[in-house]
């Protein structure tokens, strides 16, 4: 299993942060590993909502529908995918600050059909996707109006 860690400090409050984050579909705007996002779901957003992300991972295109399984208002958001070949979750914090705030991105990925001595390449390829989409998030949310 491949995880993956940033903290991101960005100029906005939490409570933006976390409304722009939590319509997941939005990853098509700062993840470069993310070729389309679309809502599969009536909004409001909150446990339950559905996202189909057109991610590139190893040279391949996977459609991946995440839902929100954890929902606390500006707080954590914790969504869940699963294909046939790959399963993840990814852990979403806001911590406020005087000025701005800090995501707390924390990632897991399982591919399932890789066997368990790939490991290792897995983590370093999913730590470079997750530092692209790291600065994509840090450079999206300084335009976000506060």
């Amino acid at each position: 299993m491949a995880r993956y860690f940033a903290r991101i400090p960005v100029p906005i409050t939490r409570s933006a942060a976390f409304d722009y984050l939590s319509r997941f579909d939005r990853a098509a705007e700062w993840d470069p590993g993310v070729e389309a996002g679309e809502m599969l779901t009536a909004e409001p957003v909150g446990v339950g909502s559905r996202f189909r992300l057109v991610t590139r991972f190893l040279g391949r295109r996977i459609p991946l529908e995440y839902e929100i399984v954890e929902y606390e208002r500006h707080g954590r958001l914790v969504l869940r995918a699963e294909s046939s070949s790959v399963r993840s979750e990814d852990t979403i914090t806001f911590e406020g600050r005087d000025h701005g705030s800090v995501v707390v991105y924390e990632a897991r990925l399982d591919a399932k059909v890789i066997a368990r001595l790939a490991d290792p390449l897995l983590a370093i390829v999913f730590r470079r996707i997750g530092d692209r989409a790291a600065d994509g998030l840090r450079t999206a949310l300084a335009t976000v109006p506060a």
